[in-house]
């Protein structure tokens, strides 16, 4: 009779199923030369042999790039789907002015996900209200930043709310003590909701500091040095460029050694990520799980005499996209995407919408099997500070076509000149050729800025 009731009840009530939604680990280093993924030899070795080694689940998106290359600006379009000037976050002082109820976080947790940050949010968080969790965050592990001296060691967190700080033993290393966090984010998630997991480690952002087990490493590499006019030869390019120092012998040497230190600090980084999957292995999550592999922008090393971000060239742009899924893959796509498209995309694989207006496009039919996105091209743009003009541009799959405040305009074939220094809209008498392709640009920018000062 007991076994009969049992069998009755079971019947009657069966188990509910188990959630199919997959969960989304987005992994975002910060300020990472596109040069160092893929690069030889390898930064990340242990995820540059998962992306590049044959993996049928992997796809790569090396036309990828970022709306306004900067840290805070980036970060909230990555949440969003949101362009800087629709966010309100245009440079790294202006994190407060995000709306912490637009963002992929409140939007998952409301659908039901998990949602977890571990490492950096947004530039000056917690914007002097005290420590505080941003809604929609379940777990929330945030890095704060006072000072550039405290980027890897004796650094401040803002732990579920708590302020607290951190020593500077080799314990201590930031990256090892934000990946055991990102770790302990996947052994406590529960098996009956997926989860969404935001994993920003610090590397490679200045001051390049690589764990002290790493800090020997690369012996007696000196990095390919850029081309000489892909350093200095700056005559078409707007005046603030222009007024730059020269990128001398000496001043080159400082830089190569810069990148090589960079390069030691995402050895850190590619270390924790192996460890992520490792524990994603375990619990039984990876074959459930999306994980995308992006940096929030490039970094120049003396090209175009530049050192650092902001920038419109591709040094700056460009972050490449790796992209995981529980089902093959397609290898690598040339397809132009930017980290405005991110958002909307997360969201899709969730199978939620989002509730306010993006300016980006999910491009999750593509990751599910279908055709390719395709675009035109995708709106690049930096308000202006004390040294650096506003300028806006449109980046599209084959040139790019900028406009700076000063009046100078500047036109690129990223396929006949990849490092940016024969400026066609600078050319007198021009070819009917440049002349097209010129209108198309401004054409192509005028509809991007109208499009998005819709949202």
């Amino acid at each position: 009779m007991v076994a009969t009731a049992a069998l009755r009840a079971a019947v009657a009530d069966p188990p509910a199923p188990a959630d199919p939604r997959p969960n989304v680990l987005l992994i975002l280093t910060d300020d990472q030369a596109f040069d160092t993924f893929p690069g030889d030899p390898a930064a990340m070795p242990w995820l540059q042999s998962q992306v590049f080694g044959g993996n049928p689940r992997w796809s790569w998106f090396p036309n990828a790039v970022a709306s306004t290359p900067l840290c805070c600006p980036s970060r909230a379009t990555i949440l969003t789907g949101r362009y800087a000037r629709n966010t309100g976050v245009v440079d790294n002082q202006s994190g407060a002015q995000l709306d912490e109820t637009a963002t992929l976080a409140f939007a998952l947790h409301a659908a039901g996900y998990r949602t977890g940050l571990v490492g950096k949010y947004l530039n000056e968080f917690p914007y002097e209200r005290g420590p505080y969790v941003p809604p929609g965050w379940d777990r929330f592990l945030a890095k704060t930043n006072p000072d550039e001296s405290l980027t890897y060691y004796s650094y401040p967190l803002v732990d579920q709310g708590a302020g607290r700080s951190v020593g500077s033993s080799a314990w201590d290393y930031v990256t090892d003590v934000l990946g055991r966090a990102a770790t302990d984010f996947v052994w406590q998630a529960p098996s009956d909701r997926p989860w969404f997991l935001t994993f920003t480690p610090i590397a490679p952002h200045e001051p390049w500091t690589p764990a002290p087990r790493h800090a020997d490493a690369f012996p007696g590499y000196v990095p390919p040095a850029p081309d000489a006019a892909a350093l200095n030869d700056v005559a078409g390019a707007p005046a603030w460029v222009r007024a730059l120092p020269p990128i001398d012998a000496g001043r080159l040497a400082v830089l190569q050694d810069e990148r090589v230190q960079a390069m030691r600090s995402l050895l850190a980084v590619d270390e924790a990520v192996h460890r992520l999957f490792d524990a994603l292995e375990a619990h039984g999550e990876l074959e459930n799980t999306v994980v995308i592999f992006m940096t929030d922008n490039g970094f120049a090393f003396g090209e175009h005499r530049i050192e650092g971000k902001r920038c419109p060239y591709e040094v700056c742009i460009r972050t490449p996209i790796a992209i995981r899924t529980p089902w093959d893959g397609a290898g690598t796509v040339d397809t132009l995407i930017s980290n405005v498209d991110l958002a909307p995309t997360i969201a899709d694989l969730a199978g939620t919408d989002l509730s306010w207006s993006v300016d980006g496009a999910s491009f999750a039919g593509y990751l599910r099997g279908g055709d390719p996105p395709e675009r035109p091209g995708v709106l690049i743009e930096y308000v202006g500070d004390a040294t650096m003009p506003h300028w806006v541009g449109v980046r599209a799959p084959d040139y790019v076509f900028l406009r700076t405040a000063d009046g100078t305009r500047e036109l690129y074939d990223l396929l006949a000149d990849p490092d940016e220094v024969n400026n066609l809209a600078a050319e007198a008498p021009r070819s009917q050729a440049v002349t097209s392709l010129l209108a198309k640009a401004r054409a192509s920018l005028r509809d991007l800025i109208e499009r998005s000062s819709e949202g």
